[in-house]
C-alpha cells in the first residue's frame, strides 16, 4: 500500500505532461516503471537497513544527485531555503545590512552597506562580533551568524562587537531593516567626460538602477560610459530586457526563448522609448559574466551598440522557470535556452551529451556558427560572448595571492584606518614608499610562505630523479637552481611592488569610503577601465570596431 502511495502521488504530479505527449506512450511506461521501482526500493531499504534511515535527508540526495545529472542551475528548493531564494531574486532581506566574513577563524564585519542600520550604527569594516542577541557566535559559520542578523525589520538586535586594536568589547544595539542590495553599487565620473556605472547582479529593479546611474552621469557631464558587467552571474530575464531598452530602440528583439514546452517560446522586445541610443559606450565583460549579463553584452554588439571590452563570457545561454511543489517546496528547472538578436545561444557546455565518465566538455570552437550583427560583422554562438577587443588578464604573483589569501591586506588596511583619521579622495589615495616599507616591516612577522610553480617542479623533478636512481648525477644542478628560486624569493616584496601597493590602496581606500572607494581607486590601474578609455578617447578607433572591416 505505502509504495502505491507513494507512486501515485509522483504520478499525480506527472499527469498535465504525460496527457499533453499520449503519443509517446511507452517513454511514460519507462517513467511510471521507473517511479514504482525507487518507491519500492526505499520502502525495502526503510524497512531492513542495519541503521536508522532519515527519509528527509536520504531522499534530499536522490533528488539532487539526479537533478545534478541534468545541469547545475536545475535545483530543489525545500521549504527551510525559500526565503534564501527569494533574497537572491529580490535583492531584500530583512538584516543589519552588513556583508560579514570569517577572518582568522573569527567572525568580522567585511563591508557595511551605506546608509544601512549598521553603517547608521557604526560598525566599521574590521569589527569582530562576539554574540548576536546574547548568543556566543565563537566557532559558528558565518551561514549561521547571518541566520541570527536576519529577521522582520524593525526588530531590534544586539550585538557585542570588538574593534580593531581594542581589548575591551562594546555593545552595539540596532534595529534590521529591509536591506535592498544595489544592482547598481556604484556610478561615477572617471575622468571629466567618460561615465562609469557597474552592474554587478539583475534582481527586481535593475532596469531602473541602471536608467538612473546613465541620467545622473548624464547631469554630471558624461559624454561616453563605461557599463561595467564584469562577474555579474546574471539574474532576472525581464531586467536584462529593460536594460538593453535603456540603449536600443523601442520594438527591437532583445532575446528570445526556445524549449520543449513550445506554448513557452517567447520573443522579447524593447518595449518603451530609449533612454540614450547615441552615446558611446563601451560594456566591459570577463569570463564570470553570465546569464542576464550574456543577453545584455550580446544584444549590445548584435546591435553593433557597444564595443566590448575584456574577456569572453562564461556562456550560460540557459533559462530556468521556479514551479511549485508538494509543502512549501519549489523546483528551479532548465526550461529553454536564450538567444541573441542574430540568431545565436552562447551556451557553452554540453549537458545533454556527457562523457562516459559523467563529464561535461565545451563545444569546441570549430563547431560554432557565425552569425552576423546589423552592420555585417560576425559574431559566433556556442561559447559566449567574444569581446571586440579582448585585454589580456592580469596574473597576480604567488606572493600577492598569499598575502590576500592570507588576509595579510584586509588586517594592515585595520592598523592604517587606526593610525590615520583620513585619506585624499580614493581615486588619488597613493602609498608612498616609505608607507609601502612600513607594510613590508608588518609582514615580517607574518607567516608568507610559498611554494611558487618552479619550486613545484623541482620537487616533482627530484623526485622522479631519485625513483629513477638518477639524483646523485643532477643533485648539484637542482641545488644551484632552489638556492637561485629562493633567492629570488626573498626579493618578490619589491620585484612585485607595483600590483602589492595596488591592492593593498584599494583595501585601504575601502576604509574610508567603503565600496565606493574601493572602486574608484582602481581607476588609474584597471586594465579593462584603461583599455575602454583608450576605444572610447579615439573616435576613429571606436567607430572601426562597429562597422564591417
Amino acid at each position: 500500500m505505502y509504495k502505491k502511495s507513494i507512486a501515485a502521488l509522483l504520478l499525480g504530479a506527472l499527469t498535465l505532461g504525460l496527457f499533453s505527449f499520449k503519443s509517446e506512450s511507452e517513454r511514460y511506461f519507462e517513467i511510471a516503471k521507473n517511479l514504482d521501482v525507487f518507491a519500492t526500493l526505499f520502502k525495502e531499504v526503510n524497512t531492513f537497513y542495519v541503521d536508522d534511515v532519515p527519509p528527509a535527508k536520504m531522499m534530499r540526495t536522490g533528488i539532487d544527485a539526479m537533478l545534478k545529472s541534468l545541469d547545475p542551475y536545475t535545483n530543489y528548493i525545500p521549504e527551510d531555503d525559500i526565503e534564501d531564494f527569494r533574497t537572491m531574486t529580490t535583492g531584500q532581506y530583512g538584516g543589519i545590512g552588513a556583508l560579514i566574513g570569517s577572518h582568522d577563524g573569527k567572525i568580522t564585519v567585511q563591508m557595511p552597506y551605506e546608509n544601512s542600520p549598521a553603517h547608521k550604527a557604526g560598525l566599521v569594516i574590521g569589527d569582530v562580533i562576539l554574540k548576536v542577541n546574547g548568543v556566543d557566535v565563537t566557532g559558528k559559520s558565518t551561514s549561521d551568524v547571518t541566520k541570527l542578523l536576519k529577521g522582520q525589520a524593525n526588530t531590534p538586535v544586539k550585538l557585542e562587537v570588538r574593534s580593531y586594536g581594542q581589548t575591551k568589547s562594546k555593545t552595539v544595539e540596532l534595529n534590521r531593516a529591509n536591506i535592498m542590495v544595489d544592482n547598481v553599487p556604484y556610478y561615477g565620473m572617471i575622468d571629466d567626460q567618460i561615465g562609469y556605472f557597474q552592474l554587478s547582479g539583475f534582481t527586481v529593479d535593475a532596469s531602473k538602477e541602471v536608467k538612473t546611474a546613465v541620467q545622473k552621469l548624464k547631469e554630471m557631464g558624461a559624454k561616453k560610459i563605461v557599463f561595467d558587467l564584469r562577474d555579474n552571474p546574471g539574474g532576472l530575464l525581464h531586467e536584462a530586457v529593460n536594460i538593453s531598452n535603456v540603449f536600443v530602440d523601442k520594438g527591437k528583439d532583445i532575446v528570445s526563448t526556445k524549449g520543449k514546452v513550445k506554448e513557452w517560446n517567447k520573443t522579447y522586445k524593447a518595449l518603451d522609448e530609449p533612454l540614450d541610443k547615441e552615446i558611446p559606450l563601451v560594456i566591459l565583460t570577463s569570463s564570470r559574466s553570465a546569464s542576464a549579463s550574456e543577453i545584455v553584452a550580446g544584444v549590445m554588439q548584435d546591435y553593433d551598440r557597444a564595443v566590448l571590452v575584456g574577456e569572453r563570457t562564461f556562456g550560460k545561454g540557459l533559462v530556468q522557470a521556479t514551479r511549485p511543489l508538494s509543502y512549501n517546496s519549489q523546483l528551479k528547472v532548465t526550461t529553454a535556452k536564450y538567444y541573441t538578436p542574430s540568431g545565436r545561444c552562447i551556451q557553452a557546455i554540453d549537458y545533454a551529451h556527457r562523457n562516459e565518465d559523467g563529464s561535461v566538455g565545451m563545444i569546441p570552437d570549430s563547431l560554432r556558427v557565425a552569425f552576423k550583427t546589423v552592420a555585417g560583422r560576425l559574431v559566433y554562438d556556442g561559447g559566449g560572448i567574444s569581446p571586440d577587443v579582448e585585454v589580456e588578464q592580469q596574473n597576480y604573483s604567488e606572493i600577492t595571492k598569499t598575502i590576500a589569501r592570507k588576509g595579510y591586506f584586509f588586517e594592515y588596511a585595520n592598523k592604517y584606518k587606526a593610525e590615520h583619521s583620513t585619506i585624499p579622495a580614493a581615486a588619488k589615495f597613493k602609498l608612498s614608499d616609505d608607507e609601502y616599507q612600513q607594510f613590508v616591516s608588518f609582514l615580517a612577522n607574518k607567516d608568507v610562505n610559498y611554494t611558487t610553480a618552479i619550486e613545484s617542479e623541482l620537487q616533482d623533478l627530484s623526485a622522479k630523479a631519485k625513483d629513477g636512481k638518477h639524483y646523485d648525477d643532477i643533485k648539484s644542478e637542482l641545488e644551484a637552481i632552489k638556492k637561485k628560486v629562493s633567492h629570488n624569493k626573498a626579493n618578490d616584496l619589491m620585484r612585485f611592488k607595483t600590483e602589492i601597493k595596488e591592492m593593498l590602496e584599494a583595501e585601504i581606500a575601502s576604509r574610508y569610503y567603503l565600496q565606493k572607494g574601493y572602486i574608484e581607486s582602481t581607476f588609474d590601474d584597471d586594465p579593462d577601465i584603461l583599455m575602454a578609455k583608450q576605444v572610447l578617447n579615439d573616435s576613429q578607433k571606436y567607430n572601426s570596431f562597429l562597422k564591417l572591416k
